[in-house]
């Protein structure tokens, strides 16, 4: 029953995304706005971690499975794609480049707020 609850919660965090998504004019995708929901709710503590975590770790557990259906069809493509192969490859090692790479200074600034936040703790 616990399970229930908590994919009810998530469920219900990702309509809310849905909504947003549909009143909010910008191409960002309705997860993204479920993604910032749930991550607003869990830092102001207003949904405590406990009440989603054992469906979380499930979801996460199975999400490989997610990838066979896209991969499927992508197979079933591949007349199409490859006179594309070329610049598809191109723009996918493009692409997870620029991702690492961002995401690397992001959490090097991250990483360096904390430490500053923490030498001005330590002085108090």
């Amino acid at each position: 029953m616990k399970y229930i609850g908590q994919f009810t919660i998530i469920i219900t965090i990702s309509l809310m995304g849905e909504i947003l998504n549909k009143l909010i004019p910008l191409p960002i995708p309705a997860s993204i706005y479920g993604m910032i929901i749930l991550f607003t709710l869990l830092s102001t503590k207003l949904l405590k971690l406990s009440a989603v975590k054992e469906t979380g770790k499930f979801l996460i557990y199975i999400m490989p499975i997610m990838f066979v259906p896209p991969t499927v069809g992508l197979m079933d493509s591949w007349g199409i794609m490859q006179e594309f192969l070329i610049a598809i490859i191109t723009i996918s090692l493009l692409s997870t480049i620029i991702v690492l790479a961002v995401s690397g200074r992001i959490t090097q600034f991250i990483i360096g707020l904390k430490e500053k936040g923490g030498d001005n703790n330590a002085a108090s």
